[in-house]
């Protein structure tokens, strides 16, 4: 995976840039710049994109890079829709004089060697990856809010919680993620004022997790949760947009007497900290634990962590706040995880791109 400084991801980022700000005025969209470099050859949205990407980038042929200096040498290639390719027999001698500017800084980028690969870790590296900690994962404590009474000596406090499997699998693998820092976990009730100003990890919905419905309340995500006790296959996700709603629900299937989830809908979030800026609320959520730990899954299994966590850098390249609504598959019991590059997988996705 590109590091930082890794020439590609620069120029990916360069290239992203020079869409959205290259003219303050215009809004230049992947496919505006996609039909416009295809009246010289056929060019789609996903190429532009795997152009810019900051996970893994692929740079653009030389011919392609050629395109998109031409492209951008001269306001001539915007004034009118669709936008347009100039020949560059057609360039003034400004407009040439910029092309060739764009096109010393971008062909040094792109010719730079790459660095010399490591061997794969995940030590330090994707979305679970933190500057500094500590971090706290929080989870729900089923129950109608009592405190906990029982002092049976075999009783462990882990034992109080939900989600454990999800608990574990994000724990583990935030530990091995950060070796130097803190990961600490909690019930929700047990959570003191400080540990607000922490990195948050929240697991769990809104019915028992109150700290999740905290942070829904605190933070712009437009989604809410919204349950019903008489009959839980009526739950679901709620979006809305522009005064328009959005419901997405689980999936049933009848198996004799039986009401069988087969599908659930999972919904990773992340945002600053409104309680300290300086750190982050994470919220791994699923109208039911399946889709909690789908969404956990989703940026821990080894075969797709690093493809989903691709899609989020390309998909959220500069939001502070992002959210992502999802479909958790749910095969005689086991959740699968969801692989967010997969058609029909994503629900709704904020921002919008």
């Amino acid at each position: 995976m590109a590091t930082v400084g890794d020439p590609g991801r620069v120029l990916a980022k360069r290239l992203r840039e020079l869409r959205k700000s290259w003219w303050p005025d215009v809004s230049i969209t992947q496919a505006d710049l996609a039909e416009a470099l295809a009246g010289r050859k056929k060019t789609s949205v996903q190429l532009v994109s795997s152009w810019e990407r900051l996970a893994d980038p692929t740079p653009p042929p030389e011919d392609r890079l050629n395109a998109i200096l031409t492209f951008y040498s001269t306001r001539r290639s915007i004034e009118s829709r669709p936008y347009r390719l100039i020949s560059e027999q057609d360039l003034t001698a400004d407009e040439a004089e910029t092309r060739d500017k764009l096109a010393r800084e971008l062909f040094a980028l792109r010719e730079a060697p790459a660095p010399a690969r490591t061997d794969s870790t995940i030590v330090g590296h994707g979305p679970w990856f933190y500057d500094e900690g500590p971090i706290m994962i929080v989870c729900a404590e089923p129950g109608n809010g009592e405190p906990q009474t029982d002092f049976d000596p075999d009783r462990s406090k882990l034992s109080r919680l939900a989600d454990l499997d999800s608990l574990f699998e994000l724990h583990g693998h935030i530990r091995a993620v950060n070796p130097d820092l803190e990961v600490q976990w909690a019930s929700a009730r047990d959570m003191k004022e400080t540990d607000w100003t922490k990195h948050l990890v929240l697991l769990g919905g809104i019915d028992w997790n109150s700290a999740t419905q905290d942070a829904m309340r605190l933070t712009p995500v437009p989604v809410t949760q919204l349950s019903d006790d008489t009959d839980p296959s009526r739950g679901c996700f709620r979006v809305v947009t522009d005064g328009q709603a959005q419901s997405f629900t689980p999936e049933f299937v009848s198996r004799g007497d039986d009401r069988i989830l087969v599908q659930d809908v999972g919904h990773f979030f992340r945002a600053a900290n409104p309680l300290n800026l300086e750190k982050t609320i994470t919220v791994c959520n699923g109208m039911y634990g399946k889709g909690v730990y789908g969404a956990v899954r989703a940026l821990t299994h080894d075969v797709f962590r690093d493809k989903n966590a691709a899609f989020l850098a390309d998909r959220f390249p500069d939001e502070d706040a992002f959210s992502l609504l999802f479909r958790v598959q749910v095969l005689n019991g086991v959740v699968t995880t969801p692989d967010w590059t997969a058609p029909d997988t994503v629900l709704h996705g904020w921002p919008e791109a």
